[in-house]
């Protein structure tokens, strides 16, 4: 095997082109990968609207506006079915964390310089301050989506049920949702940049064929783990309301709602017997 595989690399974990200012020390190749990631998007967004308002003769859409269309009804699907009805803020949430992690995980696939650790534009999303940023807005769109549904009391309420002791495990379980929402994530397109930097230390007559391939499983990686935050950040908003609808289900099964009344009820016994003089 030797000869075929490298005897050493490197690659090292976690570094970053950095710039300085004002103390602080800013990843410039997340921030200006995250802006291109946006940027496609939103591109992506003006297209599509405007291939709709573009008068078809054929009336046939485009693949581009059937993707985006597959899309947005799947992504209505899964809001619908968590929190009972299309959510105006839920669901193009989650429709822009999907194609913004998608876009992001792909940007991995662009060649960069060989033989180099460092991408030219690696994904952001292999970077955990992007990850914990995505991932602590999603969670505070959540608590604030359930204060407002249930009001405070009722929402802070939950965390002593069913029993008060539980309480310091309800809430570490809510503290830890947004680190594993950014951990996995991270983890999955972190470890796909490292295969792509090993492969690229092939010899040239492996190497086309392995980044070849990879790269494809790069791009089915990312688009499910696009899925599956979206995915996670709609469960999640249903989860803040799914105790007040249980209460109301309650509330209707032990009485809330209205007793049925036959049509006999509260008369006189034999009154339907009895038939009126101008009958007979």
């Amino acid at each position: 095997m030797i000869g075929v595989l490298p005897l050493a690399t490197n690659i090292k974990i976690g570094e970053h082109k950095v710039g300085h200012l004002f103390g602080l020390t800013f990843n410039l190749d997340t921030i200006w990968a995250t802006g291109i990631a946006g940027g496609i998007v939103i591109l992506l967004g003006f297209l599509v609207r405007w291939r709709l308002t573009r008068p078809e003769p054929d009336h046939v859409p485009s693949k581009l506006q059937l993707l985006w269309e597959g899309v947005v009804k799947e992504v209505n699907t899964q809001v619908e079915d968590n929190l009972g009805h299309i959510h105006p803020f839920v669901a193009p949430l989650a429709i822009a964390l999907f194609f913004f992690i998608l876009i992001a995980n792909w940007l991995e696939i662009i060649p960069s310089e060989p033989n180099k650790h460092l991408h030219l534009l690696p994904a952001p999303t292999s970077d955990t301050n992007l990850t914990y940023a995505m991932a602590l807005m999603a969670m505070v769109g959540v608590w604030t989506y359930g204060i407002r549904q249930r009001g405070p009391r009722a929402y802070f309420r939950h965390f002593i049920e069913p029993f008060p002791i539980l309480a310091p495990l309800n809430v570490i379980e809510e503290l830890v949702k947004p680190l594993t929402l950014a951990l996995r994530l991270f983890g999955n397109i972190f470890a796909g940049g490292i295969m792509v930097s090993l492969i690229s230390l092939l010899p040239f007559y492996f190497l086309w064929a392995g980044d070849v391939v990879w790269k494809l499983f790069d791009m089915f990686i990312g688009a499910i783990q696009a899925f599956i935050f979206a995915l996670l950040v709609v469960i999640y908003f249903g989860m803040a309301t799914a105790h007040e609808a249980e209460h109301i289900e309650e509330e209707a099964e032990t009485g809330g709602g209205t007793p049925d009344i036959s049509p006999s009820e509260g008369r006189p016994e034999g009154a339907d017997e009895a038939e009126p003089a101008h009958a007979r």
